[in-house]
């Protein structure tokens, strides 16, 4: 190595190691994403709520990792289903199943940003975002205008945050319990808008709430704010069971491969860094001079085409066509043991339907080349045009398949 190549990389490895030591003291910039889960401890997370809930409800607190149509399979699973994200989205096979739910005496708790278009329909809701003109941003007003605690002042979150609100509900059997506004120039809300409702469902209820950031670890940590998110709470029956829901949230923690971890966290990602440029430099400079000539081998000639060749034109020089036919028909069901990885023991109803949806053709078309080949099986001679025949069936059949793997 010259001098000049010697003066070169020190030179770059000093530069890298002022960038290293400027990224490492660094300060890390808050993190504001709507993560809910009740690992994370950032702003937006429910570390402190969980732990407070899970305090406070004692043996009657119970945590469910599975999607609600599965929690609700069990017939013991009554009290409150706890939600809350920024969004909550519900399908309507799992809708239904919670409304039925609630039907029998249980309570929904959802608190979102945003909910479902079939659950706001279901109760006849629609929803709306109120934008401050008169300042920059919209710190959120809560008030709760029901029962005792209608006669205290707003809390304030102070943070620019979105105010969802309900813009129109069904005031025939809904209660509103709750309602919001954007912060001007003092605590009182000008213009309150409803972002808490309770609405009956059959012998239950739900309680839809539209500010989910009042649960978050930023709500809690002030005094006030953290008064009003009891409040809220309040409303759940502390006698029942309350289920946390760890299913609906933007921040579930799911595996991810090592590699991923290691980038995530600055000091190993840069040493991971060091190594790759270490590794790099080394190829450059080293590898060059140890480099040696690689030596082409030929890859062996595969002759399975011309054997099978060969054996197929002495069976059709001796016209066997019930052999040949016997033959493609066992290498086709071969081919749907392996490729569709179906059992081929037993040829019934079932196995028709699970072979055509797994191999993209109708389950018409399968089940007349099952009952063709069953035909070539149970005679004992095979003209040359139902030989032809069978071939085109079980090329047509694979082409399909194979155009929709």
């Amino acid at each position: 190595m010259t001098k000049l190549q010697k003066i070169f990389i020190f030179s770059f490895l000093l530069v890298l190691a002022g960038l290293v030591y400027m990224e490492a003291n660094k300060p890390q910039p808050i993190n504001w994403f709507p993560s809910y889960s009740k690992l994370d401890k950032i702003p937006l997370g429910t570390y402190i709520l969980h732990d407070l809930m899970k305090e406070s409800f004692n043996e009657n607190f119970e945590e469910k990792d599975e999607p609600p149509f599965e929690a609700l399979q069990n017939s013991a699973f009554n009290g409150t289903y706890f939600f809350v994200n920024d969004e909550i989205n519900f399908d309507k096979t799992e809708l239904d199943s919670l409304l039925n739910w609630v039907e029998k005496g249980n309570t929904l708790f959802v608190s979102a940003n945003y909910v479902g278009k079939k659950l706001l329909d279901t109760l006849k809701l629609e929803m709306s975002t109120e934008v401050n003109v008169e300042t920059i941003g919209t710190e959120p007003l809560l008030k709760l205008v029901n029962g005792k605690y209608a006669t205290q002042p707003p809390f304030h979150i102070k943070k620019d945050l979105p105010v969802r609100y309900f813009s129109k509900i069904n005031t025939t059997s809904q209660t509103v319990l709750g309602v919001s506004g954007g912060f001007i120039d003092s605590l009182k809300i000008k213009e309150p808008r409803i972002n808490f409702i309770k609405a009956p469902i059959g012998k239950g209820q739900i309680l839809l709430h539209l500010q989910p950031e009042v649960f978050s670890n930023f709500s809690l940590l002030s005094e006030n704010n953290a008064t009003h998110t009891a409040q809220v709470l309040s409303y759940i029956n502390n006698d029942e069971t309350v289920y946390w829901d760890n299913y609906y949230k933007s921040g579930k923690h799911i595996d991810i491969s090592p590699l991923r971890v290691l980038l995530n966290n600055k000091y190993f990602k840069w040493a991971y860094y060091f190594v790759l440029i270490g590794a790099l430099l080394f190829i450059i400079f080293e590898g060059r001079r140890k480099q040696r000539s690689i030596p082409i081998v030929k890859p062996l000639t595969n002759k399975t085409y011309e054997y099978t060749r060969t054996i197929a034109g002495m069976y059709l020089d001796k016209k066997e066509n019930h052999l040949i036919a016997k033959k493609q028909i066992a290498l086709f069901l071969e081919f749907i043991r392996t490729r569709l990885r179906v059992p081929t023991e037993n040829m019934n109803e079932r196995f028709y339907k699970t072979v055509a949806e797994r191999s993209g053709n109708t389950q018409e078309d399968t089940l007349n080349l099952f009952t063709f080949i069953e035909k070539i099986n149970n005679q004992n001679n095979t003209s040359e045009e139902e030989l032809l025949k069978l071939y085109q069936e079980i090329k047509e059949f694979k082409k399909n398949t194979d155009g929709n793997a």
